[in-house]
Parts: C-alpha cells; sequence; structure tokens
C-alpha cells in the first residue's frame, strides 16, 4: 500500500494454520464451546440423550464457524493514499483507504484497523458489511499532529468474521506509508534593504564565466548550437569544434543557519524556542526561494542542505521546489545536537561570497559570539534571530550579559533582532528591514558584488 501499490490478504492460507483460527474464537464462540462441552458431560453422567443432542449442538456450532471461515477463500486488495503526504504541524491530512473484493466470493463482515501513532490521533477502526465479488469499498480519516516529524501509517489490518460472530480473524497488510509533519510556516513582507548590489532584480543577475576573450571558457559542440558562437581558438587546439559558452544566470544565494545546540535551549514543546527557530528558518527558506535566491539550509554541526550543486545551494530555478521539500523534510525530523559551538558551520562557510546569510541563535556564550561574529565576516550581509532561552522558559536571564554578547554580533556587522517570548516571525522581519535601512552596510571581506541586500 505504500505510494498507493496495492497490497493482497487471503483468508485460509497456510500462515495463520487451524490453530490460529481456533485462537480467533470470540467470547460468544468460547462461551458456546464450553456451554456444550459441559452439557454433553452432564448428559453422560445423567443419562439424558436430549440434552446431549443440545450440547453437541452448542459445542459444533462454533467449531463449524472457525472452520468454515478458515477454508474459505477470497482476496482482499487494499490501497492507501495521502491526501497531501507533507502537511505543516496543525494541519490536517486526509487518509484515504480502498478496498477491493478480486475473489469470485462475497466476503462476510470486515473490520478495518489502520495502526497510526497516538499523536496522529486515535486509531481508526471502520465496519465494513458484505463485499460481493468484484466490489470495492473506500473510508476516509483524517489524522492531525502539533509536533512535526515522520510518522508511519500501517499496516492496515484487515478482521474477518462469520454472521454469527464465533470467530475473528486477523490479517495484516505489509505496506505502509509515511505522514511527514513539517514546521509550521507563516508568509513574510517583501523588503529591500539598503546596500543592495545593483543589477539583482528579483534575485537573478547575468554574467560572463570568466572577464577576457582569452580567458572565456569553451565546450565541445553540441547538434543545434549556432555556428556563430564557434570559438576557432579552442577547436584549433583541441582538434574538434569547440563553442563560446552563452552567459549564465547567476542567482543571489542566502543561507539560513539554524542553531540547533541542545545546550542553547531551555523547554521542549509546540511553544518552546527551540521550535520557534525551527518554525523560523523554515519560514525565512521558503520567503527566499520564492524570491528567487539559491537556498541551503546550514546547521551548527556544518550539514548543508541540499548539499549539491555548486557551494550546496539549490540548483536551477527547476529545482526549487524539490530543494525546498527536501530542506522541510530535514527539517520536520531535526532536534538537538549534541555539539558546543559553531567551528563546523564556519568551516563550511566560503569567504565573501555566500551571499546573505540568516541565522537563529539560541544562547551564545562569549566563545560562540566571538565565532558568530567572524562568521558574519564570511558573507555580504548577515541578520541574526537571537533567543534568549531562559525568557521563553520563564526564567530570570541576565541581562546584562546578553546585551554583551548582542553587542558583539552588531559590531562586526549583523543584523540583530532579539526574539521576545511569543514574538510573531513577520515583525520581526519588517523590523530587521528597517534596521538594515538605518544602518549603514559593513563591508565584508569577500570579493563578491554583495553587499548585503535582501529581499
Amino acid at each position: 500500500m505504500a505510494g498507493g501499490e496495492p497490497g493482497a490478504v487471503e483468508d485460509g492460507d497456510s500462515k495463520g494454520g487451524l490453530r490460529a483460527a481456533l485462537g480467533g474464537l470470540t467470547t460468544r464462540g468460547r462461551s458456546f464451546l464450553a456451554a456444550g462441552l459441559a452439557a454433553a458431560v452432564c448428559a453422560y453422567v445423567l443419562g439424558q440423550g436430549d440434552l446431549l443432542r443440545v450440547g453437541l449442538l452448542l459445542a459444533v456450532l462454533p467449531l463449524v464457524c472457525v472452520t468454515v471461515l478458515y477454508r474459505t477463500r477470497y482476496r482482499v486488495t487494499g490501497t492507501r493514499r495521502l491526501s497531501p503526504s507533507r502537511v505543516p504541524a496543525g494541519s490536517e491530512a486526509r487518509v484515504h483507504l480502498r478496498m477491493d473484493n478480486v475473489s469470485r466470493l462475497p466476503t462476510g463482515l470486515l473490520m478495518l484497523q489502520d495502526r497510526v501513532p497516538y499523536v496522529l490521533g486515535p486509531r481508526p477502526r471502520f465496519v465494513l458489511d458484505r463485499v460481493e465479488a468484484g466490489g470495492r469499498r473506500e473510508v476516509s480519516y483524517r489524522v492531525r499532529s502539533d509536533l512535526r516529524g515522520r510518522y508511519p501509517l500501517g499496516p492496515l489490518q484487515l478482521r474477518l468474521s462469520d454472521p454469527f460472530g464465533m470467530c475473528e480473524l486477523t490479517r495484516s497488510f505489509s505496506a505502509y506509508d509515511t505522514l511527514v509533519v513539517i514546521p509550521r510556516t507563516v508568509p513574510l513582507p517583501a523588503l529591500r534593504l539598503a546596500g543592495e548590489a545593483s543589477g539583482y532584480g528579483d534575485g537573478r543577475q547575468r554574467s560572463l564565466a570568466l572577464a577576457g576573450e582569452d580567458d572565456i571558457i569553451p565546450r565541445g559542440y553540441r547538434h543545434g548550437d549556432d555556428l556563430r558562437r564557434v570559438h576557432w581558438r579552442s577547436t584549433a587546439r583541441h582538434g574538434e569544434l569547440m563553442v563560446r559558452r552563452e552567459e549564465q544566470p547567476q542567482r543571489a544565494r542566502c543561507t539560513v543557519l539554524l542553531d540547533t545546540r541542545q545546550i542553547a535551549y531551555q523547554g521542549a514543546g509546540p511553544d518552546s524556542a527551540f521550535e520557534w527557530a525551527v518554525s523560523g528558518a523554515a519560514s525565512a527558506l521558503v520567503h527566499m526561494l520564492e524570491r528567487g535566491f539559491a537556498v541551503r539550509l546550514l546547521t551548527d554541526d556544518g550539514n548543508a542542505v541540499p548539499g549539491e550543486g555548486s557551494g550546496g545551494f539549490a540548483g536551477s530555478t527547476q529545482e526549487s521546489a524539490d530543494s525546498a521539500g527536501l530542506m522541510l523534510d530535514t527539517l520536520a525530523v531535526v532536534g538537538h545536537s549534541d555539539g558546543g559551538g559553531f567551528s563546523r558551520a564556519h568551516d563550511v562557510l566560503r569567504g565573501g561570497n555566500e551571499g546573505l546569510l540568516i541565522a537563529f541563535f539560541g544562547d551564545l556564550d562569549e566563545e560562540q559570539a566571538a565565532v558568530a561574529a567572524r562568521m558574519r565576516q564570511r558573507a555580504g550581509a548577515g541578520v541574526a534571530f537571537v533567543l534568549d532561552s531562559a525568557a521563553w522558559a520563564g526564567e530570570e536571564a541576565a541581562p546584562d550579559r546578553t546585551e554583551e554578547r548582542l553587542r558583539r554580533l552588531r559590531e562586526s556587522g549583523w543584523t540583530v533582532v532579539p526574539v521576545e517570548p511569543g514574538a510573531e516571525l513577520p515583525a520581526l522581519w519588517q523590523l530587521a528591514g528597517r534596521m538594515r535601512t538605518d544602518t549603514p552596510s559593513v563591508p565584508s571581506g569577500g570579493t563578491t558584488g554583495f553587499a548585503g541586500g535582501w529581499s
């Protein structure tokens, strides 16, 4: 049933065996069998023939039901479909189940039960009346989770019952599906901040591969290439037709940095500081992709998503949707890291050509504030959303120490936005835009033309 593929269950196969069928006797069936045996014993002791016949009838009836249910052969196939298969936390998804009787015999009473994790809600159960040969039944149920993650659905269990309710046999499908609950995302306002390099437009610019005619990088001729683009000097050198590369579109870059250190956050649950940071990172990367940026997700332990292409950024415009899905799937299961610093993330950033750096920090000590300050010098512009986890957990923080860390980040060129408990990201996003507009850009140590613009 995974991915909509059908699974099949055949009653009467050799897996369960007759012993398993006898184990499927219901309370009613066991009561009939016990009453029949008791009546037969009493009839033998008392010499009552009529009572013996009654006892045999009571004892044989459940056994006949077990035999008929065990020997009856029919095939039932089932499919499961998720709509959608990826949902934000707090939103509902609908699960559609379809049962097909592909045998030549009608079924008896069927009960469906799908296994779902407890965080998605109660286990759904459905009772299906007799399904005719070649017939179909469709049912659906809803699942919802306030906690992000990947949750397995299935396998589906099918319970078969005889018309008298004496025996029930359970069969299970082997396939299952996965529901991905991604972090909540909120729409962010489109901003254009002071210091943005000219020529970006909606986040793109065009440039030649290298500067000079002699330095141009040619490629081999392909069918359909314009002969006017043939680079004769390279053709003579390589002995085959070589053509000049066309101007390549280069997308403005953005790195979303998420601090996942366990020591940087206090508390847990949907309203914790860490969950706010995860949701904020998801909203930022979706927004920047929509604005035409090439985006990657980076964590404090140095893991970058999507991790392919130039510098690990999302490749082409056609890949943006897939890259967004990959990053959101990563954020759906991201947890706390055991690391204590940003040294690995600092090493991933290459000086000067990383474009915009948007960071979501937890608590910063003096050492990590210094590393974060150095990270800013490896990007064209930096915006840091800093959470005080003590305040989010309802504890009293040290304001002097916190302000000292924020001041150090500002001096290194970060646009620093403190995040209060329960703050809304769109309002903070606009605040960061005003702060970038009012504050002169701090030159980075790189050589690219990106000077801090973001949208």
